[in-house]
């Protein structure tokens, strides 16, 4: 079955149909790769796509950009990789991409990273947040991507000292801006929120100073059923 770039308005890869949650995690058969597993998660056609299958190609899309990029601002590079057509409105792979265009940033700003290394570390630890963390967890994962990030940057372990704490840090103070905003979710704005989080603190805590811009301006929200409109900072009436 072949899936469709861009499910509609952030919905369903393979019929277009509004996703529906619930409480219970019930035994769920992926229509691309037949695997079985609990999920919150279906179409309202019953269709399930598992986060391996969902995030396959927009993985592919991010490894690539970052490591052909020369850009030094984390939101620039998520907006170029945002639009590929395998990256969805929703998601798992942006609990990769987030921390992926920290990295990338850094890098390019001289902070002396084994880039393709780092990148293939926040992929393996990224893709172990499942998508619908957000709620079933109360952390959203583009929130612990830049935790990762700094885990990665500073070569942070469970032993650690300083990076350890540096981390949880990181992770903490983008959950508390994403959850200030408020809900329901919206992986473009929790990313946003997130990148702005992580490039201040960095900038605080190593000296590595970033470029953000001026104003993110958000143009996903005609995908999106749930967009807050004007109660978001990146909303400006585009489509």
């Amino acid at each position: 079955m072949e899936e469709k770039k861009k499910g509609g308005r952030g919905g369903c890869l393979v019929c277009g149909q509004e996703l529906v949650y619930c409480q219970e995690a019930v035994d769920m058969t992926c229509v691309f790769c037949g695997k079985k597993e609990k999920s919150h998660a279906s179409c309202r056609e019953g269709h399930y796509v598992c986060d391996a299958c969902h995030a396959k190609k927009g993985l592919e899309a991010i490894r690539a950009l970052c490591l052909e990029t020369s850009l030094k601002d984390p939101v620039a590079i998520v907006q170029q990789i945002m639009a590929d057509p395998y990256i969805y409105m929703h998601g798992p792979e942006h609990h990769v991409m987030a921390g992926a265009a920290l990295l990338t940033a850094c890098h390019n700003c001289g902070a002396g990273l084994d880039l393709e290394e780092a990148l293939r570390q926040m992929e393996e630890r990224g893709s172990q947040v499942p998508g619908g963390a957000c709620g079933f967890w109360g952390c959203c994962g583009a929130g612990v991507s830049t935790g990762i990030y700094m885990s990665i940057l500073t070569g942070a372990t469970p032993l650690s000292g300083n990076s350890w704490g540096l981390s949880n840090r990181m992770t903490a103070r983008a959950l508390d801006a994403i959850g200030r905003i408020g809900g329901p979710r919206c992986c473009k704005r929790d990313t946003f929120t997130a990148l702005k989080e992580a490039a201040l603190l960095t900038e605080e805590e190593l000296g590595i100073q970033m470029e953000l811009p001026e104003e993110i301006i958000c143009t996903f929200s005609g995908e999106n059923q749930q967009c807050l409109r004007k109660k978001c900072p990146y909303y400006k009436g585009k489509v």
